[in-house]
């Protein structure tokens, strides 16, 4: 009989590396045999992974800046930079979920249009828009506070992945034996917990009252791609998760630098 203190450790220290690795590209090696439930266990830790993204976008973008580069260069770089962290792993899933949602007719011809390596009309009008509007708000930012555009970045990073393992709960994996299904779901606490730190890092940066309109706002823009993902799909897969947490992160931005009456 196995002897569960044999069992390799999967702490909070390990889950915390876990979701770096399987978030961002960050040179982390892992130790030992990975429990089944290893990813929805560490889903707590995503916006912390999300933090250290913006964190490479804003040292991008303020080392542009300091250089005496215009805003759209500066803006463009920060974009850079957290591309890099990523491999631009949500950005694909974005491609790749508004080719396959705007291109098949029947859920099969969507999801065999979304394994394909290949890049479509839609996915590309889809990348164009989000970078797009990114920029442009990051550009915005630039010429304001750094404190304001650190802020920005990490309430749109953080807080657009804390929302994920909700989303991993609410849908069911389209392919039962895909890598979306393997991950496992994330338990109740650990969805809370990602919650709340995600909504720390969104309150910190754009303040109380912009911070709960722009919180409410991606939330509500990622549970529509959610819902039209489990009409058209079944449920989530890999990159449904990618393309809502840019619709997350692209409203929060656009959010910090809205210019409205907040009545309250």
């Amino acid at each position: 009989m196995s002897n569960p203190s044999s069992a390799p450790r999967f702490g909070p220290v390990e889950q915390l590396a876990l979701g770096l690795v399987f978030l961002t590209r960050l040179p982390i090696r892992l130790q030992g045999a990975l429990p089944g439930d290893a990813v929805a266990r560490a889903a707590w830790s995503f916006p912390i992974a999300g933090a250290l993204v913006a964190l490479a976008g804003a040292a991008a973008a303020i080392a542009a800046d300091a250089l005496g580069l215009p805003p759209l260069a500066s803006a463009l770089l920060a974009l850079a930079g957290t591309m890099a962290m990523t491999g631009a792993l949500h950005e694909d899933g974005l491609a790749d979920t508004a080719d396959g949602l705007g291109g098949g007719r029947t859920r099969e011809q969507k999801l065999e249009i979304m394994k394909d390596s290949r890049i479509g009309s839609y996915g590309v009008l889809a990348l164009v828009v989000g970078v797009g509007l990114r920029t442009a708000a990051l550009g915005a930012l630039v010429q304001d506070t750094r404190l304001h555009l650190l802020g920005a970045l990490v309430a749109a990073h953080a807080g657009s992945r804390a929302l994920l393992p909700l989303l991993m709960r609410a849908l069911p994996p389209v392919r039962p034996g895909g890598l979306a299904a393997s991950v496992g779901v994330p338990s109740s606490l650990s969805s809370i917990a990602a919650l709340v730190l995600g909504t720390a890092a969104v309150f910190w940066g754009l303040g109380d009252r912009l911070g709960l309109v722009g919180f409410v706002a991606a939330a509500l823009g990622m549970v529509a791609v959610g819902a039209l993902a489990r009409r058209q799909l079944g449920g989530y897969t890999g990159d449904v998760l990618g393309a809502a947490q840019q619709v997350g992160e692209i409203t929060l931005l656009l959010v910090a630098v809205a210019q409205f009456p907040i009545p309250f």
